[in-house]
């Protein structure tokens, strides 16, 4: 078996190396082969660890009863003829952290075997080879609501969630089209850094697909797809998908494995996107609450990874209130402190020239640190750091109690805008904004939106269109009392912000 795997990696390998021939390497790929390391970073290996505290693997698990993900080289198959052998008790213990903790119904193939017999048919490097039209009709593919964006995790980032449980049958399901769906709908985001959570839970024999769309899937994206994701979150990992990513390690780039990230339980992906604001299925949820209530049979011990503590808000809080809030201790000034110090910031001319002003996020502890800041009424030390508030006026926005636009007006302008000819809708917008709009989201808005103005008027520079500022805030201006957002609700959402955009002047009048 092992034999078969090396012959048809060596064939992979034969095919890479000869493109690389043919095309030009990229600089990290370029720097490693100068290096004379070319082998060991672009070859494909099978490799068994040395031993439990091999710290090479650049994907960390979060949870510390996961920390141990040997390369395997054999199946589960051969697992249980080596326990039959009389393998030693304490290293089948070791293997038992690669195993699911509840039996979730994934069938766990013989993946190897199938790998080494998959007929062997390269594939292109991108889909230029079926060239993506704009007009292509996608609606059976997004009918299965697989890929959905809901708006934007702690650091400022898009998320975009990918769940294999709505896979439909591989016999009805077509593969090629859904990869052209997935780049469709990344192509209105990877501008922008974002992150992507897949779960795993649900993948079975029935609509799994072929190792081989894998790995077309990965050379489809081209390098502007992976510098801008930030992070891969694979929530509930098998067998299978670490198999699957020791398979591909030796081929993928250092720098795309270390934003790989495994989530064995949903607590552990709440330290990085709060989530209720994602599209969970409800067979994931279920899934993870037997992983938890078996884990905490196991180690009774063991301090919940989380506990909620209820702190009432600093009078000076800016970040988690209402607009109310923060204009009862702001001397009756309805613009907060925050929004208007970033603003007054970024309307100077070099923060309105920065290429991707809105689309990058910042450092993590910066962020959090100047939210603190801000909390405490302090004065907030940018260093020149524009994408730090940018960020910060992002994450203003996506933290308050209620959205800019109100609950109340989710449902008109989410069900109605784009059903309306274009007179239509600047009456309509006229109406929502002039008349139905509290009187202090009003003042807010304007304020943003005439300073979005000034961005927009430097679009050559820093590339930001209404379009592009409309997908950065649309989401952030505008979400539903469940706070969640499907992919068919935010078009109509970041439409009715590019038209406020482009015809701020008219309806901003008084």
């Amino acid at each position: 078996m092992i034999e078969a795997i090396r012959r048809r990696l060596e064939m992979i390998n034969e095919e890479f190396y000869s493109r690389q021939r043919e095309t030009p390497l990229d600089n990290e790929e370029e720097t490693l082969r100068k290096s004379g390391n070319k082998k060991e970073s672009i070859g494909l290996k099978l490799t068994v660890p040395a031993g439990h505290g091999d710290s090479e693997d650049p994907y960390p698990s979060l949870s510390d009863f996961h920390d141990y993900e040997p390369n395997l080289e054999f199946d589960d198959t051969e697992l249980e003829q080596a326990t039959s052998a009389g393998v030693d008790e304490e290293e089948i213990k070791v293997f038992e952290y690669l195993e699911s903790p509840v039996s979730d119904g994934t069938i766990e193939e013989n993946f190897e075997e199938e790998l080494a017999a998959a007929p062997f048919n390269p594939e292109p490097d991108s889909l230029t080879a079926t060239p993506l039209q704009d007009e292509e009709d996608f609606s059976d593919i997004a009918q299965h609501n697989i890929v959905e964006v809901v708006g934007d995790d702690a650091y400022g980032r898009k998320i975009i969630v990918l769940a294999a449980c709505k896979l439909p049958s591989n016999k009805s399901f077509d593969h090629q089209r859904f990869l052209r769906y997935l780049v469709y709908t990344l192509d209105k985001y990877v501008e922008q850094d974002y992150s992507l959570v897949y779960f795993h839970h649900g993948l079975n024999s029935k609509n799994k697909p072929p190792l081989s769309w894998l790995w077309q899937g990965y050379k489809a994206f081209e390098r502007k797809y992976k510098k801008n994701l930030k992070a891969l979150y694979l929530v509930h990992p098998t067998n299978f998908i670490k198999l699957t990513f020791q398979l591909f390690k030796p081929v993928i780039s250092a720098k795309f494995g270390k934003k790989v990230m495994y989530i064995n339980y949903l607590n552990e992906l709440e330290q990085h996107i709060r989530l209720d604001q994602l599209c969970i299925p409800q067979q994931v949820q279920d899934y993870d609450h037997q992983l938890t209530s078996k884990n905490s049979k196991s180690h009774p011990n063991q301090t919940p990874a989380q506990t909620t503590t209820f702190h009432a808000p600093l009078e000076t809080q800016q970040f988690g209130v209402s607009l109310l809030y923060i204009k009862e201790h702001n001397n009756g000034d309805i613009i907060p402190p925050i929004l208007r110090e970033c603003i007054e910031f970024l309307s100077q001319p070099e923060a309105l020239a920065t290429d991707g002003l809105f689309r990058r996020s910042a450092s993590t502890a910066l962020v959090k640190e100047s939210q603190a800041k801000a909390n405490r009424g302090e004065a907030i030390s940018f260093n020149g750091d524009y994408h730090l508030a940018a960020v910060l006026i992002k994450a203003f926005l996506r933290e308050l109690e209620e959205p800019l636009l109100t609950f109340d007006l989710f449902d008109e302008i989410n069900n109605e805008f784009q059903k309306l000819t274009k007179d239509a809708k600047a009456k309509f917008v006229k109406q929502i904004i002039l008349e139905k709009l509290p009187e202090d989201n009003y003042a807010v808005l304007k304020y943003i939106m005439q300073f979005l103005a000034k961005v927009m008027d430097r679009s050559d520079l820093n590339k930001m269109t209404s379009s592009n500022l409309a997908v950065v805030f649309g989401p952030n201006l505008l979400w539903s009392e469940s706070l969640k957002l499907s992919l068919a609700a935010i078009a109509p959402i970041n439409s009715f912000t590019d038209f406020l955009l482009i015809h701020q002047d008219e309806i901003f009048l008084i």
